[in-house]
């Protein structure tokens, strides 16, 4: 077994149980939320280690809720009535911090038609960042560059190109950080294998595997961009047979209640001139690494084809600035107008301070561009929204992080954040 791996969710955790009676951690399979919990409770039990369980779960919830607090309740959807008991006991003891419960898929409405407000808080685990596995040379703290009197980054070392290639292939899959491509593929074929087969209530269709795997190859070829529903459609079609739009919406709701695959929104804000901003989502897999596994992607593969891995590198960037805007209470978005301007990430918190963002693989005119779509950005928002920036980034694949003296725009490499 390997050693325990410290999770930033750790402190949102924990702060939520302060603050509420209990915890839902919630994320997509294998991202570690058992493992989290078991570390944080007091006391656990796990309702699928045996039929019998269950069964006592429906008929005398207490005797599964009995135990020290913080006390965990893993794989509670197998007995959904626990819900409301944890509810219930919530409102009877009048104490915070007694349960954490972990799930892999958003509950139903009829089964969280009381939703626990004001009881139960909800904390979204995603993938490990570069910096939970271990591969972050921890030069920038993120936090750092949403203080105001910030100015300059400065970070050398870090991954490869080549290393970003494997990182992205074997991806943050906690029970993958230590294998080879060979044994991240096998793994994570058979995970997409397993999501294929799931069905969630009966307001989901019977799922054909066959389909849903064409596509999650659809989407996987079209991760990091805009695509509609009807074009993914379109482009896991079968033979000559089509998959419906109708069903290809419903087979991506499905996907996304198994906190699998992701929607990046589009940041909505005001624009001094009269330029309209695309409204439409990117889409990303909660790890880019189920993409590779989908295309069947080696390392040598992705090398030969530098356009795709732009958009990987991409997911992987999205995947860490989520994971890091989640810890200080804030949210990533895209930003994209009719004129083509596009500016990759946007992390937004709570108080308004936002920081713009471009992804970019590396190399001198690519970091120009980006810089040059960051300025863009700046001079067309409102003097209202402009107070709030804190600062513009380009993040790289590269070894360097520097604050550019002209521009004041910060370049840092993506292993070398923290936070």
């Amino acid at each position: 077994m390997t050693d325990y791996l410290y999770r930033i969710a750790e402190k949102e955790i924990n702060e939520t149980l302060l603050s509420m009676g209990a915890v839902l951690v919630q994320g997509a399979r294998a991202v570690g939320k058992s493992t989290i919990a078991k570390k944080l409770a007091k006391s656990d039990i796990s309702l699928d280690a045996s039929v019998s369980l269950i069964e006592l779960a429906k008929i005398s919830p207490n005797v599964i809720l009995a135990g020290q607090s913080p006390r965990f309740i893993d794989e509670w959807q197998l007995a959904p009535s626990i819900w409301n008991a944890v509810r219930h006991e919530i409102d009877k003891r009048q104490i915070t911090a007694q349960f954490i419960l972990a799930g892999s898929a958003i509950p139903a409405d009829d089964v969280t038609r009381h939703t626990g407000a004001g009881r139960i808080g909800r904390v979204t685990l995603m993938p490990m960042t570069l910096f939970e596995s271990g591969n972050s040379t921890r030069q920038v703290n993120f936090s750092n560059l949403f203080e105001n009197d910030f100015s300059s980054v400065a970070g050398y070392g870090g991954l490869t190109v080549e290393q970003y290639v494997q990182k992205i292939i074997i991806g943050g899959f906690p029970n993958l950080i230590n294998k080879s491509e060979k044994q991240a593929h096998i793994y994570l074929s058979n995970y997409l294998d397993d999501i294929s087969r799931v069905n969630l209530g009966t307001d989901i269709i019977k799922t054909d595997p066959v389909r849903m795997k064409a596509l999650l190859r659809a989407i996987s070829r079209n991760i990091a961009t805009e695509i509609s529903i009807t074009k993914l459609a379109i482009e896991a079609q079968i033979d000559t047979e089509n998959l419906s739009a109708q069903t290809a919406r419903k087979y991506v709701d499905q996907l996304s209640q198994l906190f699998v695959l992701q929607e990046l929104p589009a940041w909505s804000t005001h624009i001094r001139s009269n330029v309209r901003q695309r409204v439409s989502p990117k889409w990303f897999f909660c790890d880019p690494s189920l993409a590779t596994a989908s295309l069947s992607l080696s390392s040598d593969k992705l090398l030969k084809d530098l356009n795709l891995l732009g958009y990987l590198f991409e997911a992987l960037a999205i995947r860490d600035l989520r994971v890091y805007a989640q810890a200080l209470d804030g949210d990533v978005f895209h930003y994209r107008d009719e004129t083509g301007l596009e500016v990759d990430a946007i992390i937004e918190l709570r108080d308004g301070k936002w920081l713009a963002c471009e992804i970019k693989l590396g190399g001198d005119s690519s970091v120009a561009e980006g810089i040059s779509n960051l300025i863009k950005l700046r001079n067309k928002v409102v003097e209202s929204k402009s107070k709030s920036l804190v600062g513009m980034c380009v993040i790289t694949a590269g070894k360097e992080s520097y604050t550019d003296p002209k521009s004041g725009v910060h370049i840092i490499a993506l292993s070398h954040l923290f936070i």
